[in-house]
This record gives structure tokens, sequence and C-alpha cells, in this order.
């Protein structure tokens, strides 16, 4: 093999590692293989409460309120163009007592961003938290949960938590209601579970953050009722 075959072999090489897909990572077993969290110790009553693809300027607010009525605490998983829309809302989220953690510069999925974008996309993301509210992030969840196999390394490389998710309320979806993402989240639940739910309707269905805010004051009242309490992970 010449040198210049050698070189084009490696590049297509390093290019599917890069892109290939990990569509089932939401499945535990292969999410315990690849060291991809999906609950966390948390304590023996204690739940993680997170929200993605914010800030939004009505959802954020809507689900802050719901989280203070009951003395809640959340991660809010952020988009680097919405933090550039609503700066404030991040300094409020922070300023509550909420953490902080990437969701990537822009809400596109991981396997279709070259390495260098998406190194760009991670680093302005996690600028930004750092600028507006002193927090230095440590949990990553890719757009939709899908992690190619390189872009899992880089997340590891930065010393993040690949972090998806145990429950979810699937409320981007239009035909969501807030019985029904309540429902779904707390089905199952149990101390140690981490909650997937979304503050902003940016990238799915629109108006769809109401139901959600809707839906926090019952999803907690169920915790509350397994004495269990939401907390920031």
């Amino acid at each position: 093999m010449t040198a210049a075959r050698a070189v084009g072999a490696a590049a297509a090489i390093g290019a599917a590692a890069w892109f290939a897909p990990l569509p089932a990572a939401h499945v535990g077993v292969l999410c315990d293989v690849l060291g991809i969290v999906r609950r966390l110790d948390l304590g023996s009553d204690a739940v993680g409460m997170t929200f993605d693809d914010g800030p939004h300027r009505a959802g954020t607010p809507a689900v802050l309120d719901a989280l203070a009525g009951a003395g809640a605490q959340a991660t809010f998983f952020v988009i680097g163009e919405q933090l550039r829309r609503e700066p404030g809302l991040v300094r409020e989220i922070a300023a509550a007592g909420h953490r902080l953690a990437v969701h990537g510069d822009r809400h596109v999925a991981q396997t279709l961003v070259p390495p260098a974008r998406l190194r760009a996309d991670l680093d302005r993301c996690a600028e930004q938290i750092a600028e507006l509210t002193g927090q230095l992030p440590e949990r990553y969840r890719p757009p939709y949960g899908i992690f190619s196999p390189a872009g899992l390394l880089e997340c590891r490389r930065r010393g993040w938590t690949p972090l998806l998710w145990s429950a979810w309320g699937c409320d981007w979806r239009a035909s969501a209601t807030p019985d029904s993402i309540a429902r779904l989240v707390t089905r199952s639940l149990g101390a140690g579970d981490v909650v997937l739910l979304h503050d902003a309707d940016h990238y799915s269905s629109p108006g769809s953050w109401r139901r959600t805010a809707d839906a926090v004051p019952r999803i907690l009242d169920a915790l509350a009722d397994r004495g269990l309490r939401a907390v920031a992970v």
C-alpha cells in the first residue's frame, strides 16, 4: 500500500468512527457497555429532573415557577443559539439554584456534524454558560440523545458525564397532554432515575412547553406521594 493510499484509508476509518451512529444508546444494556449514564446515585429519596432545548422566553419561566412552587431543583441542558437570544433567563436559572449543562450550540444530530465543527459547537455552548453564570458545565446530552462513537470520546476528553435519561414524558409530541406526560414520567419512577422533559418548543411541537409546564406540578406531587424529591444532577 502506498503512503497516499494508507493516509486515505486511515481517513476513511476515522470518518466511519465519527459518523457511525449509536441509535440504540437508549437501551440500558448498551448504555452500560458504553459508559453512557442513564441513572445516578442521588440518594434513597431523590430523582434527577432535567429539561432540554431552552431557554425559552415563555416556557422556561413557566417551568421555573412550577419548580419553585414545590421547592424542587433541576438541571437545564441548554442550546447555545437560545442562550444568545435569552441570556437573562440563563442567569435566572442559575440564580434560582438550578444547574446548567451542555446540549450543544445548535440542535443538530451529533452524527451529522464533522469533528472540528462539533468541537467548536461544544466549546461555544460551554463558554457561554460559564460567562453568563460562572458555572462550569459537567454534563452533556447530545441533541436527540444520539452519540457517535468519536463524539462520545470527545465528551469524555472534556471530563463531562455523558448523561441521557431513564424516564421521559414524550412531551414534544403534538398528541401529548399534561396527564399523559405525568403518567409516562411517573409510571415506574424510583430513586436515582433521571427524568427528561423540555422547557422549550424550538425543535418540537409548537406550544409543547405549555403542556410540560402544566405537567410539572403533577409530577412533583406524585414524587412527594412516594417520598421522593426532584434534584439537580
